[in-house]
């Protein structure tokens, strides 16, 4: 996996490349859909890395999922090469959204679009949540205001 800033015409500051493995495949070599999540996951553990934010929250504000909605468009099979974009599309009060394009690497073509809403709780025992801290959402909007 190659992780790298991109800026593309539809704002998405940030690419990672993958391939999909046989773990990621149903018997017939399909990525099945509820692995996507670990796709979608893969880039965002990447892109915050990319951004010097703890993946899994900055003290006091650990990221959970509340939201995933995702449309597949075609499928994807064993050894494609694939392009995973990602970009904070929008930041709340103790939430972000994050915005995802999964492309073919080789055709470009898009294999699926999802949208993410993760928010920040107090802690791992199912805590309260937090309000974005203000050093969090300066540096997501840094990153993507600079593309």
């Amino acid at each position: 996996m190659t992780a790298a800033p991109h800026a593309d015409a539809d704002g998405f500051g940030f690419a990672v490349s993958t391939r999909v493995e046989i773990a990621d495949t149903d018997l017939g070599g399909v990525v099945y859909y509820g692995n996507y999540a670990r796709l979608l996951d893969r880039a965002l553990m990447a892109y915050r890395r990319e951004l010097g934010i703890p993946e899994l929250g900055p003290a006091g504000h650990l990221f959970v999922v509340r939201h995933l909605a995702c449309d597949y468009r075609r499928s994807a099979r064993f050894g494609d090469e694939l392009t995973v974009r990602i970009r904070t599309a929008r930041v709340g009060r103790s939430s972000h959204t994050v915005a995802y394009r999964i492309e073919d690497a080789v055709t470009g073509d898009v294999v699926a679009t999802a949208e993410q809403v993760i928010v920040g709780v107090s802690g791992y025992d199912g805590g309260r949540p937090t309000r974005v801290p203000a050093d969090l959402a300066a540096r997501l909007a840094a990153f993507e205001d600079d593309r």
